[in-house]
Order: C-alpha cells, then structure tokens, then sequence
C-alpha cells in the first residue's frame, strides 16, 4: 500500500480549533456526520402563586401533625405520671369496702322484729363471690356491659351519651354520662378525698360536691379509674361498687339494700329482686320500691330485658322472672311506727342518734299490730267522716299504764319519715282534757266525788285584766252538782270553783307531777285548759290515773347495743316514777272518768263489752279537739285540729276525735278479754263550797263574760 494511498487522520488539534473560514487541514476529506439532537420532553412553564399555596399547606400540616403527636405524647406521658401517683397512693381493697361517715339504727319492735331503719344502713362486706350471679350480672347489664373489656374509661360509651344528649336536647355532657363502673366507683370513693367535717358544713354538702359532673371532674375521674384498673381486678372493682352505691332508704350496699327492701341476704335474690335492686342505681330515690312499688317493678322489667338480651338469663327465665315480680318483704311494706322511730331517735344521746358513727341496735316498746290498728283507724275516720278536700290534722299516741309507748301517729300521712310530729311537737291548749287534774287535787285533799258544788253565774276579779265569769259550754246552769256529774257533763263553772277552793298552786302541782311539763297558766283559766302542752305528754298524764296515781314518764326505748356485741349500753325498765295522788283518789278519779263514757260527754268512744274511762276536750273557738280516755290494758290520745290554728267547723272533743279514739281501741282490743278498770266507788258526799251570790254583770263585766265565751269552750 502507498503513502498517497493511506488515509491521513485527523489531529486532536484539528479537532479542537477549526481554521479561518470554518476549514481544517483535513477539510478535503468527507466532512462528518451530524449528531441528531436529544429529544427531550418539554415541561410546562411553572406558576410562583401555585407553587407557593403548595408549600405553605404542605408545611402547615407538617407544623399541625408534629404539634399533635407532641401534644399527644406530652398529655400521654402527665396521664401516665397521674395515674402512677393515684395509684401509688390508692389503699387495699379492704379498706374501701364501707365508706359511710356515719353509722346506722336499726329499730326493733317489743317483739323483737325490725320496723324501721335510720342513718347509712350497712348490711355487711359482699363480694361477687358471695352475692347472688343474679345480681351480679343485673348490675354489670345495666350499667355497664363491656366492664370486663375496658381499660377504665369505654370511647364507644362516652360517645353513645354524647349522642343520646344531643338527640334529647340537651348539652352533650348533661344527662347521659356514659360513665363505666370503675368511674362510678371512683364517684364513689370521691377521687380518695375523705369526708372531714371541719371541712364540709355537712355530709350532704359534701356527696353533692363527689357528684359534680363537670368536664374537669370528669376528665380527674377518668384518669382516678385508669388508676383502679391498674391496680384492682375487675372482680375487686365490682365488690367496692357493690358495698358502696346507695340504694334509697338509707341503704348503703347491695347487702343493705337486699335486706331494707326483701328482709333478705344478696346472696339470696333471685332474678326478679336482683333486677329491682339493679334498677335503683339510676335514680335511688325515685326508684325506691319503699316508695313507689309499681314504678320500682316497672324499672326492674327494663333490667330483666337487658339481662336477657346480654344473655345472662335465657327466654324462660327472663319470662318467669316477669310473671312474678319483686315485692316488699311485710316489714317494708308496713312502713310501720315512721313517727315512733323519729321520736325514739330525737331522745337518744348524738353519738347514738344521728351522729353516730357506730352501727347501734335498739330495742323498743312499739307494738306493730297496735300502730297498724292506730293508722287504720286514722284513715278511716278520715275517710268516711271528715270532708274530701279538709286540711284538718290528727295525732294519735297509745301507750300501756307504765308509760311504754306501743304506737304513735303524728299525722294523717302515716307512711313518713322525719315528718312534723304533732304527737309530740305540737304544743296546744287543752281545754277541758286538763279537768282531771283539778278533781285529781279535790281527791287527794278528802273530797269525795259525790261532794256537790253549785253551778250558778260566778264571776272573780282578775288583779291586772277585770272581772272574769267563766260560762258552760251550754249557756245553762245546772244548780247543785255533785263533783262526777260536773266532769261527767264538762261543767266549767264547777271546775274553776273547785280549784279556787283547792288552790291553783296545789292544782298545778298535780298537773305538773302527773308529767305535765308545760307553763301552766297562772290564773283561774287554769282549770278549764287554758294551758299548752303535747298529746305526748297528756297521754302520760292519763296512764298516772290508770296505774294508781303515780307519775309516767313516757319511753319508747328498752335496750341499746351496738351491732354484734351483747353488752346494753342503755336501758329503759320502767316509765313510772313518783306517787302524785293516793291509790283510793286515783281509783274514785277513774270511777268519775267512767261516767264521762258511759253517761257524758264522751258517749261516741264507748267500747262494746269494756269498762273504759276518759274525758273530752274543746278549746278556745273549737281550735283543738281532744279526747283521752284508758280501758284496763292501753291508755289512747286522740287530737285533732289545723296546724294553722283555723278553728274546726262543728268539732268538739265528744265528735270527731272520740270516734277516732273508739275504732282505735277497738282494733287494739282485738282478741283481748275484757277486764274491769281499777275504779273505786265514792264515799258520802259533803258540801265543797258555799254558793257565792250571783253578781249583776253590765259594762266591762258584760264585755269580759262575752270575751271568754269565745276563748273557752267546752
């Protein structure tokens, strides 16, 4: 091959820099071929304002979401730091089991029987394994069903209220709380803040402030329940919740409740009972059978469907638990001796009364088929004899001659608790059942009830207030009487005479020893009642008569203990005190308060087959009406009048409160034989008083005469 054959390469050089006129030395060879040109997409132009919304949203998400889960964490790690305090701090269960800051009093009638129930009933520590599953599961049903799922709190609970509030109409955390059984235990326990009572005016005061339903309070439940779910089973939950949810009544605990309501253990209730109980935690008061038995069963039905729906009752056993629904046991269903049990309570000591811390145990003298005979005869009276629409009120006290007092009715609504007594709260003049007392002196200073007396005008100069002429309640005279025709008939002139003659000095004494501890007037009006004193205490007055002439102080309590110890802390044996009259005066005062019964005044209370003594009374403008009166066995008090003072339309002591007293004496009578009164027949008579020659009235004399017209009646 030759030179100028070979083919002459290209220098770099050549390559680098092209020669003037775009030529290189090798520009006579095959110039080279063109590199085709990249293909390239080509992108729309960019929009600034787009871009920048872009990023800014972009990083107000990232700016959010990192603040969340900040947040989140700082809130998760202060939750977990509360509820290792709480927890660090919460007791055994034991110790949580009875929370009451007072004790409880059972009463027990004179047979021995519970009839009433006061202060924080507590039967006893439960547990899940000693109740009833009935109860058990009926309380998990209704208040909450996945207890045994949560952590304390339940999302889909809270959520469900929320949601049930707002359908209602009200605001999302009113009403429905959604609140689980560990939160309610946590309501329950407080938050761990003990009741103080240097801090709370009151215990009440303080259970309102535990129940605040404030977000703040429920966010410091929630974190306290979280707390009790770490550090409690869910079985030691349930028992506190158990031992601690009040239940109406008085009634702390389930055993309590069981008990006040079925006169049973919870350990016995079968579904129906179970449900009732169940039924209570949403509205205790309300739903109390003790006050509305109808509405207790139909809450109970609601429960039963719940537990049949849950699965913890089959078809068969939901459908027989419908078909027989819970009742009261007989001793709740009586509400029996309500106020007897207050009276009792009002005469204990504090610390065994209504601030007792301990659970005491007392002992009484009432008499439950008594108290029942006293209310019915109560109502019936009531319903057949006085008008529908009537505001007129009635007290009724039976008691034996030693001063035990066997029932007590201290209104017309028998069937309540801490109710106005006007048994022995009531303070009233009265009238003519006062005149015993004056013959009462007569008697023991040597007078006779065959001893004679002039009913005539008479008049005496009150020093300070005139001339004074006591009239009978008939406007007529009846001339000489003996001292039984004058109390027989409830003569007024001869009763002020003989405590004249007597003196009211020695009559107030008698009054006063016999047990009546009221102010007894000073003047001659004295005689005709124009004192006040309680049923309560007249009765007691009368039971001195039927004993014999000694004084009665009227009890309600025999025996005090405090629960599962046998020692008696107090004790009652008698009523009886001192000797006021002589045995032959009170036996010839009861003889004269016979014929008030039998011949007199007091006609409408005669008792059918029985010797009973008494005596009528009628106040000032017939605003009080009494009748007391015994037979040998009880000694019964009737009142009757208006708490405002209105006087009655055509009451007398002889009307309306006699009846009151006979169909009392005649159902506590039931089944008794008769038995004569310890009366004693008089002496020969003598004269008590020369007749003072009558006075002309006019004038002021007139005046004063028209005056007591009006203020003393019968």
């Amino acid at each position: 091959m030759t030179d100028s054959k070979r083919r002459k390469s290209t220098l770099v050089a050549e390559k680098r820099y092209a020669t003037k006129g775009g030529s290189t030395a090798s520009s006579k060879s095959k110039p080279a071929a063109k590199k085709p040109a990249s293909k390239r997409r080509a992108k729309p132009p960019r929009r600034s304002g787009g871009n920048f919304i872009t990023r800014f949203f972009g990083w107000l998400f990232g700016l959010i979401w990192g603040l969340i889960w900040r947040t989140g964490m700082i809130v998760l790690l202060l939750v977990g730091l509360a509820v290792a305090l709480i927890y660090s701090t919460l007791p055994e269960v034991t110790a949580l089991l009875d929370g009451r800051a007072r004790g409880s009093v059972t009463l027990m009638d004179r047979d021995g029987k519970v009839f009433a129930w006061r202060g924080d009933q507590f039967g006893g520590v439960i547990t899940t394994d000693t109740v009833s599953p009935h109860l058990k599961n009926a309380v998990v049903a209704t208040e909450d069903k996945r207890f045994y799922y949560h952590f304390g709190i339940s999302p889909r609970g809270v959520a469900s209220a929320v949601r049930i509030n707002l359908r209602e109409g009200r605001g999302p955390l009113s009403g429905h709380g959604g609140s689980t059984i560990t939160q309610q235990t946590a309501k329950l326990l407080c938050l761990g803040v003990p009741y103080d009572p240097e801090v709370w005016k009151s215990e009440a005061e303080y259970e309102s402030d535990c129940r605040q339903g404030s977000l703040w309070r429920k966010i410091k439940e929630a974190v306290y329940a979280m707390a009790m779910e770490a550090k409690y089973s869910k079985e030691e939950i349930l028992d506190i919740y158990l031992n601690r949810a009040f239940l109406g009544a008085g009634a702390r605990g389930f055993e309590a409740a069981s008990q006040r309501y079925f006169g049973k253990s919870a350990a016995q209730v079968n579904p129906s009972e179970a449900a009732m109980l169940a039924g209570l935690l949403v509205a205790p008061t309300r739903y109390a059978p003790t006050n509305s038995l109808k509405r207790s069963q139909e809450r109970a039905q609601v429960v039963l469907g719940l537990m049949e729906e849950q699965g913890y009752l089959t078809a068969e056993q939901a459908r027989t638990a419908r078909a027989n629904p819970a009742r009261l046991s007989e001793a709740a269903a009586a509400q029996a001796g309500g106020y007897f049990a207050d009276w009792v309570m009002s005469e204990l000591p504090d610390y065994f009364g209504g601030n007792t811390t301990e659970d005491v145990i007392i002992k009484t003298t009432l008499d439950q088929r008594i108290q029942t005979s006293a209310e019915e005869a109560m109502r019936f009276i009531f319903q057949e004899k006085v008008r529908d629409g009537s505001k007129a009120q009635a007290a009724i006290v039976v008691m034996s001659a030693d001063g035990a007092v066997r029932a007590m009715v201290g209104g017309r609504d028998t069937r309540v608790t801490g109710a106005f007594n006007r048994a022995t709260q009531a303070a009233r003049q009265t009238g003519s059942s006062f005149k015993p007392f004056v013959y009462a002196t007569a008697l023991e200073m040597g007078h006779s009830p065959l001893d004679t007396v002039v009913d005539e005008p008479y008049c005496i100069n009150i020093p300070g207030s005139g001339q004074w002429c006591p009239k009978n309640y008939t406007n007529k005279y009846y001339g000489r009487v003996t001292l039984a025709h004058a109390l027989k008939d409830s003569l007024n002139v001869p009763a002020v005479k003989v405590a004249e003659a007597m003196g009211l000095d020695n009559v107030r004494r008698v009054a006063s020893d016999f047990g009546i501890e009221s102010d007894l007037a000073a003047g001659p009006a004295l005689a005709l009642g124009a004192s006040e004193s309680s049923l309560l205490e007249m009765t007691g007055a009368y039971a001195g008569i039927l004993n014999g002439g000694s004084s009665v102080e009227p009890y309600g309590l025999t025996e005090l203990r405090l629960q599962g110890e046998n020692e008696v802390l107090m004790a009652t044996g008698t009523g009886i005190g001192e000797r006021v009259i002589n045995a032959e005066a009170a036996g010839q005062l009861i003889w004269m308060m016979e014929k008030v019964i039998s011949e007199g005044s007091g006609r409408r209370a005669a008792l059918p087959g029985w010797q009973a003594a008494g005596k009528t009374g009628t106040t000032q403008a017939a605003r009080d009406a009494w009748f007391i009166g015994f037979t040998a066995d009880y000694v019964a008090g009737v009142w009757m009048g208006y708490d405002d003072n209105t006087p009655l339309s055509g009451v007398t002591g002889g009307g309306l409160p006699a009846e009151i007293w006979h169909e009392t004496m005649i159902r506590v009578h039931e089944g008794l034989s008769p038995k004569p009164l310890p009366m004693q027949a008089p002496r020969q008579p003598s004269v008590i008083a020369k007749p003072k020659p009558a006075q002309p009235l006019g004038g002021l004399g007139q005046a004063v005469d028209k005056l007591l017209k009006d203020l003393f009646g019968n």
